[in-house]
């Protein structure tokens, strides 16, 4: 499959969905993990900074540009499936850069973030919509962006906000939004009123993805949850071995 196809492959599974049967991408950070759900039947998978970020040694936030690429470009390679990549705010490159390098990495959509990790400041929100409008036209329709809004993030609570930065970026050519940590009772007002699909955060303790799904979620995705999950499961393990436990 070209990577024309697997971007209209993953653009396409956004729509005509029925409501409590969201899109789940499970957020991978190896080239196993990816594996473990590729084979489990997922149609496509993303990439989570936090997750790729501990498996590498690093902070969220503090993954060096080449080596986040080299690890979305190992777990493309390891599965048949689309695969949309965690870019955080783009490391600073040209949208031209960006693009390439997601291209040679073999992801065929990204998140795109609207705040400073190092600040924590939110962008503009026309300079983010006129920087997501150069990332479209530099890659046409072989990436699908998923543009993050992080005023809830942020610490605030204001709907009007988040649904102007939300009319911004679609109208900039975003193909996805994701008010990140938006509060689930608000979902129903954010998908009434934005103009694309919307991706919703699952976490633990939380409402479950169908349930998000049923709120007007049409996307759903893990962060570095999973990841986390599957530490915890792995220090009970390395504890069980260290007690001396025989099988």
């Amino acid at each position: 499959m070209t990577a024309a196809a697997r971007a209209a492959t993953l653009r396409a599974l956004h729509h005509d969905r029925r409501p409590g049967d969201p899109l789940i991408l499970p957020n991978v950070w190896d080239a196993a993990s990816a594996r473990v759900f590729a084979d489990a039947g997922f149609p496509a998978l993303a990439t989570p900074s936090a997750g790729i970020a501990a498996s590498l040694g690093y902070a969220d936030g503090e993954t060096p540009a080449d080596e986040m690429f080299a690890a979305i470009a190992r777990i493309v390679r390891a599965v048949d499936v689309p695969v949309t990549a965690d870019v955080e705010a783009g490391y600073g490159l040209s949208a031209g850069e960006l693009v390439g390098r997601l291209a040679e990495a073999g992801a065929v959509g990204c998140n795109l973030e609207d705040s400073d990790h190092a600040t924590g400041a939110l962008r503009d929100p026309r300079e983010q919509a006129d920087w997501l409008a150069e990332v479209r036209a530099e890659a046409g329709e072989a990436l699908v962006v998923n543009a993050r809004i992080d005023t809830f993030l942020r610490g605030g609570a204001d709907l009007d906000a988040a649904l102007e930065r939300a009319h911004r970026y679609a109208a900039a050519g975003a193909d996805c939004l994701y008010p990140i940590l938006a509060p689930p009772e608000l979902l129903p007002e954010l998908a009434a009123a934005a103009p694309l699909p919307l991706n919703a955060l699952a976490k633990a303790g939380g409402p479950a993805p169908r349930e998000l799904g049923a709120l007007g979620a049409t996307r759903i995705t893990f962060g570095g949850g999973l990841h986390h999950a599957a530490m915890a499961t792995l220090a009970v393990e390395a504890a069980r071995l260290r007690d001396g436990a025989d099988s």
